[in-house]
Parts: C-alpha cells; structure tokens; sequence
C-alpha cells in the first residue's frame, strides 16, 4: 500500500480547502439573510477572511517548493508585519493607540505588498522590498513628527524613544532582506 503524498501539482488536496471556503462564504451569505444579528458589512468581512484563508494555503504550498532560506526570509518578513499590526493595534506605537499618527504605519504594510507583487515574489526583487519598507518603518515618526508635532501625541516614550522602537521594528525587515539575499545567492548557485 502506497501512501499518495499531497503537493501543490496535486488537484485534490486544493479542491476540498477552496470548497470548503466556497461552501462557508455560502453559509454565511445564507444565515445573514435569515439574521439581523449579522450585518452585510460583516459578510463581506468573514468572506474576506475566508478568502485569505484559502491564500495562504496557496502561499503555503508555494513557500514548500522554495528553498528553507527563502522560506526564513519569507517568515521573518511576516513575523515583521504581524508584530507591527499588533503592538499598533494593542497599544500604539506613537503615543496611544487612538493617535492618529499610528494610521501611518499602513505604509509599512502597502510598500510589502506592492513590492512583494512588483517582484513576483523573486528572492532578488523582494530584497529591495524589505530595504524599503525598513526605510519606512524608521521614517514614519519622522513624518508624525512634522505632521503631529504636540508633545502629548507621543505618550511617555518621547519622541526618542518611538524613534527607538521604531528602529527596533525595522529590524526584522531588514535581517529578512539580508535573508532574501542569500537566498538569491543559493539559488544563483544552483542554476550553475
């Protein structure tokens, strides 16, 4: 008895994960009209986030045919995203996270996906990607600077100390670029 190993060639595997997003997208589509508890506005939501359910099973796949530093790079730069996202939405980076200023980091999160999609995720093309969104994690409170100069918008780390951190947040982008960087090069070797 052979064991059939699921891979991204292997139809089956993807089949059941797209129907079973399709077939919740539905149920909930269905529900909201029998419910006034759900808004529309929330429907679109869950489907948004079942869709992106279903990406990153794709991206998943993908990342499994690509080298294990490509695939650090990869994470690090995630795990770079996902840390901004929450100590932003938790508590704030610049002051509290009410502060306007904070909107700005939408910037670090844009420069990702749209460079990540200019390079087609090419190990090459997302090196330059991580360069520039570190470039714009450590320059946003630069930006907040000259647009919320009030001293009280800063909270009690100061301005100082939000340059820190901000510095200390673009970190990962840029050991994830340095990543990326040798995963290009491993890969150059191998066409050779």
């Amino acid at each position: 008895m052979t064991v059939k190993k699921m891979s991204l060639n292997n139809p089956s595997k993807r089949k059941i994960i797209w129907s079973a997003v399709i077939f919740a997208m539905c149920l909930i589509i269905i529900c909201s009209q029998f419910s006034s508890e759900v808004q529309w506005n929330e429907t679109i939501a869950y489907c948004v986030m079942l869709s992106v359910l279903g990406g990153a099973f794709e991206l998943w796949q993908w990342l499994k045919t690509q080298n294990r530093t490509y695939r650090f790079a990869f994470g690090t730069g995630l795990f770079g995203i996902i840390l901004i996202g929450w100590a932003n939405g938790a508590v704030g980076i610049i002051g509290s996270e009410n502060n306007p200023a904070n909107l700005l980091y939408v910037a670090v999160f844009l420069v990702g996906l749209i460079g990540s999609l200019a390079a087609r995720l090419r190990a090459g093309g997302m090196v330059f990607t991580l360069i520039a969104a570190a470039i714009v994690q450590f320059l946003i409170p630069f930006f907040a600077l000259f647009i919320w100069p009030a001293k009280a918008s800063w909270g009690e780390a100061g301005v100082i100390g939000v340059i820190v951190i901000n510095s200390i947040f673009a970190m990962p982008f840029v050991v994830s670029a340095l990543l990326f960087n040798r995963a290009t090069k491993i890969s150059e070797k191998k066409s050779f």
